[in-house]
């Protein structure tokens, strides 16, 4: 097998990339750099310079590589800069994903796995959101997920292509700093930031029917998230062609937004009250998987706790950010 990872020099996709590769896969990174890092990527993994919706670049790549299989992670991923732009969100996310899917169908490609997210799901009232839960996105992101949905898995009905749809929950940590989240989007960086700057952190909401008024949200720790790629990966390589996936991934705990500010006070030894802004329009007051889908089909489950998300991540953040580790 030989795997094209498109967006594989981004946080998620090096990560992905660097399990592959351990397990023994071939991999090649398709990448344009706008959010991603070439330097994240082993020696040993051919990186490719371009749109993932480039027709005439995916040809010749998927041809001289002799890709069979393919993992999507390259897309848009704000909510917010979704809602502001949902063109944007639209072409990039869907038209670029029908002209991979147009690529891979060409080529005979016989594996795709394509990275979803929980935001299909909106804001469900359930103790744990299962795949059969059903999807209401409430932004154009978390639209243009579902809608590549279903476009992954009409494309696989038509042309016999083994296809796998993984909805992530949240995602933190690092394997290792030089792998780290170098945005300040996810809550833990967004922690990490004002603390940084001599700032308490910021709590969107602290009235919610939840144990402590926050909201609570599944965290699973990026190293995880790849190992749960690669799993799903070997086992679209062994089933038949034309099968179909879709799995929640994470670690199906909740932790409320107080106690993740909590352990970043403790981890990074700045332990600040959080100040309490007003709610943001659409937040869940819960939102955990149901992981029993991905642990009975394919024997995976997560490893790695909070804590462990928190420490290495401040690990990273202190290497690109040297002035945190001085404070």
């Amino acid at each position: 097998m030989t795997w094209l990872i498109t967006g594989g020099a981004g946080y998620i996709g090096a990560h992905v990339a660097q399990a592959m590769t351990g397990a023994g896969e071939r991999v090649v990174v398709l990448d344009d750099i706008s959010t991603g890092v070439a330097e994240r990527l082993g020696a040993d993994v051919p990186l490719v310079r371009g749109s993932a919706a480039d027709r005439g670049l995916l040809d010749r790549v998927l041809a001289e590589h002799g890709v069979t299989g393919v993992v999507h992670l390259a897309a848009k991923k704000q909510v917010g800069e979704s809602v502001e732009q949902p063109l944007l969100y639209y072409r990039e996310n869907v038209g670029g994903l029908t002209v991979l899917l147009e690529a891979v169908a060409a080529a005979g490609v016989q594996h795709f796995v394509f990275s979803s997210s929980a935001a299909v799901y909106g804001v469900p009232d359930v103790e744990h959101i299962t795949e059969r839960t059903p999807c209401a996105p409430i932004n154009p992101y978390g639209e243009t997920k579902l809608a590549g949905e279903w476009l992954v898995r009409a494309t696989g009905r038509a042309h016999g292509i083994s296809t796998a749809c993984l909805r992530y929950f949240n995602v933190a940590g690092a394997s290792e700093p030089r792998l780290s989240d170098t945005g300040v989007f996810n809550v833990v960086p967004m922690f990490f930031d004002r603390l940084t700057r001599g700032e308490a952190p910021r709590i969107f909401g602290d009235d919610y029917p939840t144990p402590d008024g926050t909201c609570v949200r599944d965290y699973i720790h990026v190293t995880d998230l790849a190992e749960a790629h690669l799993a799903v990966a070997q086992g679209l390589s062994a089933q038949e062609a034309g099968q179909d996936l879709t799995v929640n991934v994470g670690r199906g705990e909740g932790v409320s937004v107080r106690e993740l500010a909590v352990m970043v006070g403790e981890v990074t030894g700045r332990s600040v009250e959080p100040v309490v802004g007003p709610r943001r329009p659409g937040d869940a007051a819960r939102a955990v998987a149901s992981v029993e889908r991905m642990t009975r089909e394919l024997g995976w489950t997560a490893r790695l706790g909070v804590r462990d998300m928190v420490e290495s991540a401040w690990a990273g953040w202190c290497l690109s950010h040297p002035q945190a580790a001085a404070r």
